[in-house]
């Protein structure tokens, strides 16, 4: 983690314009076409969720922009993000929050995420990582979404990106969801989700499509 300059920072007059906004926030949901995805967990017999939540972690931080974060006006670049997401106790219809290192593998990742949520006992747990390192994610599997906003205490700083993505839906052949991203204008203009969106399509479209 490093501190940036904010007066030699390129983007200083885009954060002061939406600096004094007190909901700096947009969200926007967009579809992805998944079926790579659904076609090489389904041969490597891993689980979806955590699957995509191994890449869009990973598309993000293909991205700079996605690197940095808000401190009450001191901005910070990460070198690395951490997905923590919500998940469903084994048995239970309640969920936990599971964060965990996202690694380099989406095969150890998978793997690793399954375990800590079937054997996790607490709600949320904490790592040595800065908080705010960390992506939120949230799937609601049983419905297709077209929008979702989040929960928050209104703290005009907070540029923790927000994910969620609903069921899938065949059309033509293709599975496709819509994903959702909750996002800090302070921090990130749609030029960075349509490079962000570039990404994700080239590490979807980069999966063989038999297990490893």
């Amino acid at each position: 983690m490093r501190i940036i300059d904010k007066e030699t920072w390129p983007r200083k007059a885009h954060y002061d314009f939406f600096a004094p906004m007190s909901h700096p926030f947009y969200s926007l949901t967009f579809p992805v076409d998944v079926t790579a995805l659904r076609v090489h967990t389904k041969a490597a017999a891993l689980p979806f969720y955590p699957a995509l939540v191994f890449l869009v972690t990973k598309a993000m931080e293909d991205v700079d922009a996605f690197l940095y974060r808000d401190r009450n006006g001191v901005i910070v670049r990460h070198d690395r993000l951490v997905p923590s997401f919500t998940d469903l106790k084994p048995g239970s219809e309640l969920f936990h929050i599971v964060t965990l290192e996202a690694g380099e593998d989406l095969t150890d990742f998978c793997r690793r995420a399954k375990a800590r949520s079937e054997t996790q006992t607490e709600f949320i747990t904490a790592g040595p990582w800065d908080p705010d390192q960390e992506i939120y994610f949230s799937c609601v599997p049983w419905f297709p979404i077209t929008a979702l906003t989040n929960e928050r205490d209104v703290d005009p700083s907070d540029s923790i990106p927000r994910v969620t993505w609903g069921r899938w839906e065949e059309r033509e052949g293709r599975t496709w969801l819509n994903l959702s991203l909750e996002l800090n204008h302070r921090l990130l203009d749609g030029y960075h989700v349509g490079q962000f969106y570039q990404a994700l399509n080239a590490r979807l479209a980069a999966l063989p499509e038999a297990a490893p």
